[in-house]
C-alpha cells in the first residue's frame, strides 16, 4: 500500500513538474526554429539549430543587454527598498502602539481593492510635475514601499515575533530602531525572503507603468525592449521568443536559488499555528 501511495506521489509529482517546464522548453523550440514552423500543424517538438541565429537577429534589433541591466537595476533597489521600508512599517503596526494604529493598518489595506489602473493618469501628472518621466525615478519611487508588503510581514511578525522579546530587548536599553534590527529582522528573515522574490519578479515584469513613463530607449527596461520586437507589418515570434526565452533566465535562477526560503516563507504561519 505505501509503495502505492509512494508511486502515486511520485508520478503526481513528475507531471506537475513536466507541465510547469513545457512552457520554457516550447519557447526554446520556437526560438530555435524559423517563423514559418511557429504555427505548423502537427508542431515540431524538437529544438532546431537556429537558436544562435534569431538571438543574434534579436540583439541586433535591440539593446537587449543594456535593457536587461535596467531591469536589474529597477527590479534590485525596488526590492531592497521594499524589504526595509516595508518591514519596519509592519513593525510598528505590530509592535508598538500609538494613537490611530488600527485605523491607518485598514486604510493601508484598504488601498489593496483599488485597481492600479485608476491611479495611472495622477501617477504621470505627478511624474510629469517632478520632471521624472524617462527616468528611473518614476519607476522606483513609486515602489518603494507596498501594502500588501506591509500586511504580509506583519501577519507574520504576529505570528513569530514574540512581546517577551520585544519587551526584554527594552529592558536591555535598545531603541524601537535597534530592536527592529537586531531582534525583529532575524525572526521574520523567511518572510523577507519571500516578499524579496515575488517584489522582484512582479518589478522584472511590470509592463505597463513602465511603458507609460519611459520613451527614450536608453532606460527601457527589458520588457518594453522586447515589445519592441513587434513590427508594425511583420512579428518574427521566432525571435521574440528568443528574447523572452533570456529574459526568463534570471527570473529562474533568482527563484531556483531562493526556493527553499520561499517555501519556508509561506508555510512557516501554517506550522506555528
Amino acid at each position: 500500500m505505501k509503495s502505492l501511495q509512494r508511486l502515486l506521489t511520485y508520478s503526481l509529482l513528475i507531471l506537475t513538474f513536466l507541465v510547469s517546464v513545457f512552457p520554457f522548453y516550447w519557447m526554446l523550440v520556437i526560438a530555435s526554429h524559423p517563423t514559418s514552423e511557429a504555427n505548423k500543424f502537427p508542431p515540431n517538438f524538437i529544438p532546431g539549430d537556429l537558436f544562435i541565429t534569431n538571438v543574434q537577429t534579436m540583439l541586433d534589433q535591440i539593446d537587449f543587454v543594456g535593457a536587461l541591466l535596467n531591469s536589474v537595476f529597477v527590479s534590485t533597489t525596488v526590492t531592497i527598498a521594499q524589504l526595509f521600508f516595508c518591514a519596519l512599517a509592519a513593525f510598528a503596526f505590530s509592535r508598538l502602539q500609538f494613537k490611530g494604529k488600527h485605523f491607518l493598518f485598514v486604510f493601508i489595506i484598504g488601498t489593496l481593492m483599488i485597481p492600479g489602473q485608476l491611479g495611472l493618469v495622477p501617477s504621470y501628472m505627478i511624474m510629469t510635475r517632478l520632471d521624472w518621466i524617462n527616468s528611473f525615478n518614476a519607476l522606483i519611487v513609486p515602489g518603494l514601499v507596498s501594502a500588501f508588503g506591509i500586511f504580509w510581514i506583519k501577519q507574520y511578525m504576529d505570528t513569530t515575533l514574540h512581546p517577551e522579546l520585544v519587551e526584554s530587548a527594552r529592558m536591555d536599553g535598545c531603541s524601537n530602531f535597534q530592536t527592529f534590527w537586531r531582534i525583529a529582522l532575524p525572526t521574520i528573515s523567511p518572510a523577507m525572503a519571500t516578499l524579496a522574490i515575488l517584489t522582484f519578479m512582479y518589478q522584472w515584469n511590470d509592463f505597463l507603468w513602465p511603458s507609460i513613463v519611459l520613451k527614450d530607449s536608453a532606460v527601457h527596461t527589458i520588457q518594453i525592449a522586447l515589445r519592441n520586437l513587434n513590427k508594425v507589418y511583420f512579428r518574427d515570434v521566432s525571435v521574440i521568443m528568443a528574447g523572452t526565452f533570456l529574459a526568463t533566465i534570471p527570473l529562474l535562477v533568482v527563484f531556483v536559488a531562493s526556493s527553499r526560503y520561499f517555501i519556508s516563507g509561506i508555510t512557516a504561519g501554517a506550522v506555528k499555528g
